[in-house]
């Protein structure tokens, strides 16, 4: 078997634009942004690097409670209970006393509207006994979601040195939210939420975005000392959807400035273009043994791909499989890749499958096959 590179036998160029396309500078210390349709990385700046979430870490928080909304351990008026740890947290509250009985509901809106430290800690207590145990049940889970720089020492992102999240991180997890959770997702969007009228002075949500006519819809703000003014935030536009993760700004006005700076260019700098269709052939794929002498390949979806707006040289691919392929094969099966290139862009890489059933070979086409290879090996022999 030996790695094969094929030409495409359909035109796939585009042909597009002038100049080179470049990424975003930003005064982040650590930023990524993502591209939902096509699952593009459009800047990864320091993203895999543990810091300090401060209260962006409160998805994680929020995950949970989805999760057990799902599960049916609890549902939207379950009510809890307020510890006497809960009332003491300082920073952004919603003001809970402890002879409250706060429904789910009301903390999903003060953990994500009023960024309320004392919600996370009800949460955390009336999902899992203690806020330690939930921690370790935050960090179990993240890891099965696929968050490897994520540890959590508490529910709410008070400042802890074993407290730490990465930007793809809080990235994966905002997708996690979005996608898997639709029917609680537009709670993001709130802008404001005063429980029993004791928050007038932070009622609101703290997201800048959400004040703009960008599709901004979520999801978090966070800030301490340490770890400076961050943003989880999304946006969508006709049919596309970015992500984008931005920490260690030095003001609020500087992390609204920079999230709008972002997530303008990642709207406007791009555009999704279909460069192959579901169902046609991209090239053919030579067939060891079978029935037939060489097989279609074709993508199972339709292929879009993100591109620069404005870009100097054209979009190239190539099909790229382990050859030649062994009959018999089975119409659907994955057995190769298309390989595009885009200027400035990770490679997008994806899965070709067999078009149509390669039956094996018969027998007076295998005697000939092995003929052959005899044949050839009897002319490679060096001479006697």
């Amino acid at each position: 078997m030996f790695h094969r590179t094929l030409r495409l036998l359909i035109p796939f160029v585009l042909g597009l634009g002038i100049l080179p396309g470049h990424a975003v500078e930003t005064e982040a210390t650590a930023a990524w942004v993502y591209d939902v349709s096509t699952g593009t990385v459009l800047l990864d700046k320091n993203a895999d690097q543990p810091v300090p979430p401060a209260s962006m870490s409160k998805l994680m928080t929020i995950t949970m409670l989805f999760e057990a909304l799902s599960d049916g351990r609890v549902t939207m008026d379950s009510e809890f209970a307020v510890s006497d740890r809960a009332t003491a947290m300082g920073g952004s509250t919603m003001f809970l006393q402890d002879k409250d009985r706060p429904t789910t509901r009301d903390l999903i809106y003060g953990m994500i509207v009023n960024s309320g430290n004392d919600a996370c800690v009800v949460v955390a207590e009336g999902l899992s006994g203690t806020e330690a145990a939930f921690a370790d049940q935050m960090t179990e889970r993240a890891r099965a979601l696929g968050m490897t720089a994520s540890t959590f020492a508490n529910a709410s992102g008070w400042p802890d040195p074993g407290h730490r999240m990465s930007m793809r991180d809080l990235g994966i997890l905002a997708l996690h939210l979005i996608k898997d959770f639709p029917e609680y997702y537009p709670i993001f969007s709130e802008t404001e939420f005063n429980y029993k009228d004791r928050a007038p002075e932070n009622r609101f949500n703290r997201n800048p975005l959400l004040k703009l006519s960008i599709g901004a819809d979520g999801l978090k703000t966070g800030h301490t000392s340490e770890a400076g003014y961050g943003l989880v935030g999304s946006a969508k536009q006709g049919d596309r959807r970015v992500i984008f993760v931005i920490t260690g700004l030095p003001s609020e006005a500087a992390r609204a400035e920079e999230a709008e700076k972002i997530a303008t260019w990642a709207l406007r700098q791009f555009s999704q273009k279909t460069v192959a269709k579901a169902g046609v052939r991209l090239a053919e794929a030579e067939v060891h043994l079978g029935d037939a002498r060489t097989v279609g390949l074709m993508p199972a979806e339709d292929v879009s791909v993100l591109v620069p707006a404005i870009v100097r040289d054209s979009i190239a691919a190539e099909v790229v499989y382990n050859g030649p392929l062994v009959a018999p094969l089975v119409a659907g099966t994955p057995v190769a890749e298309l390989v595009v290139h885009v200027p400035d862009l990770p490679d997008r890489r994806i899965p070709l499958v067999v078009e149509t059933d390669v039956g094996s070979a018969g027998i007076l086409r295998r005697m000939l096959v092995a003929g052959q290879v005899l044949y050839g090996r009897y002319l490679d022999a060096p001479a006697s």
